[in-house]
């Protein structure tokens, strides 16, 4: 099965369960990867968070319900998943500019985020130079905060001016483990809940067989395969390295993701580079 199949499975599953409790756990499966990448990978390419389009896709079919049907306010409130009609009425102005009474009328003005079809086109060639290493079990030592998704790329950046202003970095880097494939000060996202909370542990760290210094924590990996992308020294080309490994280079690879933490290396700046260590796995049979 390729990867738009599967990616449009999981549509299918989100446009069968609207009205229902929607289940990570079971999207991440028919994706064949872990919940944090189908997360990531969602909004690398859609440009829209899962939870987002999934809210957008309620309310498309809240509003068809509201001019099709008598259902009342509160029925429709408890249907999609909201607290309360108030809650439901507040999101449903912030996507339509109208309250659901209001969308009753004739000639009201509201808005249909259509559901979304995954396919794999060919588009302009853009270099990623890659290549697969297999490494053996190993630890990282670092910093951990629970971070919100919607908010990751406000706190993180936060996060990591305050280790440059603490010594952080000199303090990891006085543990590291010499010699070890993955260099550098490391971003490295872990045990997502991704459910309503939608929030992950990131951790910035670094490989080290020492226990972690005070205050800080460890995170153990198995031996695993892993693809490695060099990225451009600008820390904002990291996200096109995602965006392109999502789009361009996991669909047309004989790999899927691992369940396990992918890892952002920032080298030092004298290297002009950085890399993305993505755990992956051959892809099954299916």
């Amino acid at each position: 099965m390729n990867w738009g199949t599967r990616m449009n499975q999981v549509i299918e599953y989100i446009e069968d369960n609207l009205a229902e409790e929607i289940n990570y756990s079971q999207i991440a499966k028919m994706a064949c990867c872990s919940i944090y990448h189908f997360q990531r990978m969602f909004s690398s390419i859609t440009e829209i968070s899962l939870a987002e389009y999934i809210r957008r896709r309620r309310l498309t079919r809240a509003a068809y319900e509201l001019q099709s049907s008598p259902i009342k306010v509160v029925d429709l409130a408890l249907k999609y998943g909201y607290d309360s009609p108030e809650a439901f009425t507040r999101a449903f102005h912030g996507l339509h500019g109208v309250t659901p009474s209001a969308a009753r009328h004739a000639g009201a003005n509201l808005k249909d985020y259509p559901r979304l079809t995954f396919q794999i086109s060919i588009k302009g060639a853009v270099e990623m130079n890659y290549r697969l290493e297999k490494l053996e079990a190993f630890h990282v030592v670092g910093v951990k905060e629970r971070v919100n998704m919607k908010e990751a790329f406000q706190i993180v950046p936060q996060l990591w001016g305050r280790a440059r202003e603490q010594g952080t970095f000199e303090t990891l880097w006085n543990v590291r483990r010499e010699g070890h494939p993955i260099r550098g000060i490391l971003g490295v996202c872990a045990d997502g809940d991704f459910g309503r909370n939608e929030a992950f542990d990131y951790v910035l760290s670094i490989v080290s067989d020492q226990d972690p210094p005070d205050g800080m924590a460890k995170l153990a990996f198995p031996e695993s395969t892993w693809v490695v992308f060099e990225v451009a020294g600008n820390p904002t080309e990291m996200q096109k390295a995602w965006q392109q490994f999502y789009a361009d280079w996991l669909p047309a690879s004989a790999y899927d993701p691992a369940y396990l933490p992918a890892i952002e290396c920032y080298l030092p700046p004298e290297e002009n580079k950085n890399e993305l260590w993505v755990p992956v796995v051959s892809k099954s049979a299916d």
